[in-house]
């Protein structure tokens, strides 16, 4: 099955949202703890852009699998060349190795998009997600630790991060 990676468009954002739903349950991706809706991920949406920060679709076989993004890291502009990287995949077609194939992508299309630098914010119990990061050569540069309170436990955010040349 090949795997391909379409920017984003506004009618995919149905979609988006709903694989971003599926990793709230597991409280392994992200500090959002209900459902979003579409209508609260429109100016986040509307805020990437092909020229510096893309949102891409991962398709295999034309159906959306999930979406990688860039996003602007801090919003200040001595941090331009930075970005935060997000990788989500669907709930079915996950352990396909298409997070691997989306940091892959990214890293090809960072000299197009005068990126040198990506953080991803990991919580330090998702490990799948660490070890993808770290098998790409992402070290940890910040730990911070209990800093999320979901479900009654506290979680620690570790920021991954790796300069490319």
């Amino acid at each position: 099955m090949p795997i391909e990676f379409n920017y984003a468009e506004q009618a995919d954002l149905s979609k988006i949202v709903d694989i971003y739903n599926q990793a709230i349950p597991s409280r392994m991706a992200t500090a959002d703890l209900k459902p979003v809706n579409l209508e609260s991920k429109q100016a986040w949406f509307a805020g990437f852009n092909h020229q510096q920060r893309p949102i891409w679709k991962i398709e295999l076989d034309g159906t959306i699998a999930g979406w990688v993004s860039l996003e602007y890291f801090y919003g200040r502009p001595a941090y331009i060349n930075t970005a935060e990287i997000s990788i989500y995949i669907d709930n079915n077609f996950k352990h396909h190795g298409l997070g691997t194939s989306a940091v892959e992508f990214v890293i090809t299309q960072l000299k197009a998009l005068d990126i040198d630098t990506l953080v991803a914010y990991i919580f330090s119990h998702n490990l799948p997600s660490q070890g993808l990061f770290k098998k790409y050569g992402f070290t940890q540069w910040a730990h911070l630790p209990d800093v999320a309170l979901m479900d009654g436990q506290k979680r620690s955010l570790d920021i991954l991060g790796k300069h490319f040349n």
